[in-house]
């Protein structure tokens, strides 16, 4: 019986690779539900192809677009952010791949979650904004949290088979294409140069925070509720090669690791066949060809997102909530030519220290929080 996914963020980079990836099995995996937010050229085309039962349009001016477009189908076509929530909790689906793009993949996870589906985790930013608040839901409504991220895929599958102590995680990162840049060099790096990322194919938003390495920054605090380990446990390594995609140290001083070819499509299909591995096409690593793997500890001085993000779990609370939304609004801006690379982390700094600090935010304090940080950061850039 095949596989029903719900996906949330059809249109963007790993929808898009999820999507490569039920083709290839689509004996296995049906795509049930698609959604996307502003794209409805591309989710017309998606609907055509896999026939889902629902698609979902956020964006309320482009209902009739997509509505019209897909009329001769028998596929049901709603609008608006709220839709979103109540598609997730279709009785027929198996599995809710959440591949939004920040603080909006938030509500939905949380919908699926009280909606029983295993969520195959690509929007990190649920868990940097309220992490302590989903994976408690999870355990009450016993809710398996897949990671879909290369890096924490790569140490979920490290921990299979084991029941020992974690000593520490060795969260690789490749370093965008700035890690070389003194300070002076990067004060007029452009976003064109920015989402040039030497190895990985993402979405704008994640490239941009890659080469700030608040994407790091994110994946600490993601690494840190997923695996239930304490920042301070957690290295970060710069790796160029993006080989090595994670590993882990055990008590006992032994390491271990995953490693592949830089692909999206290999942890997105791990997730979503889980327990199982299903043979691929994607490529191999080419042993004679792989010449070095090389490791150098990140510069906080130049990368200082990477320091901010570790500053916001050691704070905990709406700490983190904060550094997300004031983050959506630096990388927009960046992208905008509205405000240059290096000060993107100077306005997030001054955002955590304008928000008041709630140590035990509820879902609606995080959501007002993320409002507030927001028109902050907005202020600061103007």
């Amino acid at each position: 019986m095949k596989r029903k996914l719900c996906i949330l963020g059809s249109t963007g980079s790993i929808g898009t690779q999820t999507l490569d990836v039920i083709r290839g099995h689509s004996d296995l995996f049906e795509a049930y539900v698609l959604t996307a937010g502003h794209n409805a050229d591309l989710l017309i085309r998606q609907a055509r192809e896999f026939l889902p039962a629902t698609v979902v349009i956020a964006d309320e001016s482009q209902y009739q677009k997509v509505s019209e477009a897909l009329e001769d189908l028998p596929i049901q076509v709603y609008t608006g952010s709220e839709a979103l929530c109540q598609v997730v909790a279709m009785e027929p689906v198996d599995i809710v791949l959440t591949a939004l793009v920040g603080f909006s993949g938030l509500k939905p996870t949380i919908a699926a979650i009280k909606a029983g589906k295993p969520i195959a985790l690509a929007n990190k930013e649920t868990l940097v904004v309220a992490g302590e608040l989903v994976t408690a839901l999870c355990k009450e409504y016993h809710v398996p949290l897949l990671p879909v991220d290369s890096e924490h895929s790569a140490i979920f599958q490290s921990l299979m088979g084991e029941n020992s102590e974690i000593e520490k995680i060795i969260l690789t990162a490749s370093g965008g294409p700035f890690w070389q840049m003194s300070l002076d060099e990067m004060k007029d790096v452009t976003a064109a140069q920015a989402l040039k990322h030497p190895n990985w194919d993402m979405g704008a938003k994640i490239t941009i925070d890659s080469a700030s390495m608040m994407n790091k920054g994110f994946e600490v605090i993601e690494a840190k509720w997923l695996f239930d380990v304490e920042p301070a446990h957690i290295q970060v390594v710069v790796h160029p090669q993006s080989i090595l995609h994670s590993a882990v140290q055990f008590q006992d001083g032994a390491v271990k690791g995953q490693m592949g070819t830089p692909n999206m499509r290999v942890p997105i299909q791990f997730a979503i066949s889980f327990p199982k591995r299903l043979k691929s096409p994607f490529p191999r690593i080419d042993w004679w060809d792989l010449r070095e793997l090389t490791f150098e500890k990140p510069d906080l001085n130049r990368f200082p997102c990477l320091a901010l993000a570790y500053d916001a779990i050691s704070m905990g609370g709406n700490a983190a909530c904060v550094l997300n939304a004031a983050n959506e609004i630096v990388n927009l801006a960046f992208r905008q030519g509205r405000c240059s690379f290096l000060q993107m982390a100077e306005i997030i700094q001054k955002t955590l220290e304008h928000v008041s600090h709630i140590k035990a935010p509820t879902l609606e304090d995080y959501l007002e929080c993320d409002a507030e940080a927001r028109n902050v950061a907005k202020e600061l850039i103007f």
